[in-house]
């Protein structure tokens, strides 16, 4: 055989090797991506709590060390707000709404604006600082963003077209690590992100989710966000449950989606003149409020509202009035502009709304913060597979399946009834028309 055959024939062998590594190239970036999303999901998860752990040991160490977030809560919202505005702009609130809106937006330098390693590590240093300083929020949402931040991230260093669907991925892998709800990520992804079912996304979706599942699972191991619970209609009241928690927690969402995007629009207008001075001003009275709640409640409405949540799935009664005072302290913190989600604060909420409706029909506690949890956070996010979903994953609860998908789908329509815009997308509109008008400007200073 001559030399040059056997030389050809190398050479073509090394060329189908490395077509084929440049096959797998963007498989491995994006598979390195989705780990990187649970890995970041669960140490994301410990700094939060944490942060909320040392607000309340500083605000119970002493004989008037209640009185302290009256100071550090105020003080806290004006940091998080300024730095939000100055060195990590777009990451203020949940981060859902940025995700949203960047899936509509087609121009790369754009969804850079809005998602970029630099905020998604603002939003979680910010997320932490607001949890410390007795902010009502969750790190739910600012996961999205963190992990659609990945994903754009991954689409750009492996050369990948699929912007929109690595989004979308990101999300739904946010989603899934954030509250070790896998299914829930996927149909969080389907139903919220994108309206719509995209069958050429659907494998990075589900790939998504499991390899970030498969971190988060190695690192924190398995487990139910609420535990296990174990609870069932069966006496008439306890299917009145099921009407009252879906109209009226699917109202009690309404109202708050409904306020958000219409205060949220005032807010912008009036802080027009001096954006920053004004919204500095808006944080820090918010903080002030949310501190005298937290005070008056005990401590009860700062923080998550997690283990509220799970000490009413578990059977304890909540206090009557503690869905009140936490919708307040959570509708607050939104206005406010400091990054941070309302995923489990809607949780808690809605638990507290099933726990009095369950003390007042004398009904099992258990169930009702399940189907008070599942009707208002419908009613919220307007999702109610969504809802359904990750109520069921987060409890356990497979004896009620049919009660909390019917309320789920009652708190949903009483929503859209009474508000029309769902408040993720109602949001996402303000990031979208703010890329709009920053590209016109630089278009008329190219031109």
């Amino acid at each position: 055989m001559p030399p040059s055959y056997r030389y050809s024939k190398l050479f073509r062998r090394s060329r189908v090797l490395w077509g084929s590594f440049s096959l797998w190239q963007p498989r491995l970036v994006f598979w390195c991506g989705a780990l990187a999303i649970g890995v970041i999901s669960v140490g994301f998860a410990k700094l939060a709590d944490l942060a909320q752990k040392g607000f309340g040991s500083l605000t119970s160490s002493g004989e008037w060390a209640f009185l302290l977030p009256l100071v550090l809560t105020p003080l806290g919202f004006m940091l998080s707000a300024y730095l939000a505005a100055t060195l990590f702009p777009n990451s203020q609130g949940s981060g859902i709404p940025q995700a949203i809106a960047a899936r509509h937006l087609r121009d790369e330098e754009d969804r850079t604006r809005l998602l970029s390693l630099k905020i998604a590590f603002g939003k979680i240093v910010l997320t932490v600082l607001g949890l410390f300083s007795g902010a009502s929020i969750g790190r739910e949402g600012p996961t999205v963003q963190v992990g659609a931040s990945i994903m754009l991230a991954v689409a750009r260093f492996g050369g990948m077209a699929q912007a929109r669907g690595l989004i979308l991925a990101g999300s739904a892998a946010g989603i899934a690590a954030a509250f070790n709800t896998p299914l829930a990520g996927i149909v969080f992804a389907i139903e919220e992100m994108s309206r719509t079912y995209e069958s050429r996304a659907n494998g990075l979706v589900l790939t998504a989710v499991i390899l970030s599942g498969l971190a988060a699972l190695g690192l924190s191991g398995s487990y139910n966000y609420f535990g296990m619970a174990s609870a069932a209609p069966t006496e008439l009241r306890d299917w009145g449950l099921v009407l009252i928690c879906g109209i009226g927690g699917g109202a009690l969402g309404a109202a708050f989606s409904g306020f958000a995007l219409h205060f949220g629009q005032k807010i912008r207008r009036w802080a027009q003149p001096q954006p920053l001075k004004r919204m500095l001003a808006l944080a820090g009275i918010c903080g002030l409020v949310i501190a005298v709640i937290g005070v008056a409640s005990g401590g009860t409405t700062f923080g998550t509202g997690y283990d509220q949540a799970r000490a009413a799935v578990e059977g304890n009664a909540l206090p009557l009035l503690f869905f009140v005072e936490k919708l307040a302290a959570s509708f607050l913190s939104m206005l406010s502009g400091i990054p941070g989600g309302i995923f489990a604060p809607s949780l808690a909420v809605g638990a507290g709304f099933g726990s009095t409706v369950g003390s007042l029909l004398g009904t099992s506690i258990t169930l009702a913060a399940i189907l008070g949890m599942a009707g208002y956070f419908a009613g919220v996010v307007q999702a109610p597979m969504t809802a359904f979903v990750i109520i069921l994953e987060m409890t356990g609860d497979h004896e009620a399946v049919i009660p909390v998908m019917a309320v789920s789908m009652i708190g949903y329509v009483t929503s859209r009834i009474l508000s029309r815009e769902p408040l993720y997308h109602g949001l996402s509109r303000v990031f979208i028309a703010s890329a709009i008008r920053a590209r016109r400007v630089v278009e008329r200073e190219s031109e």
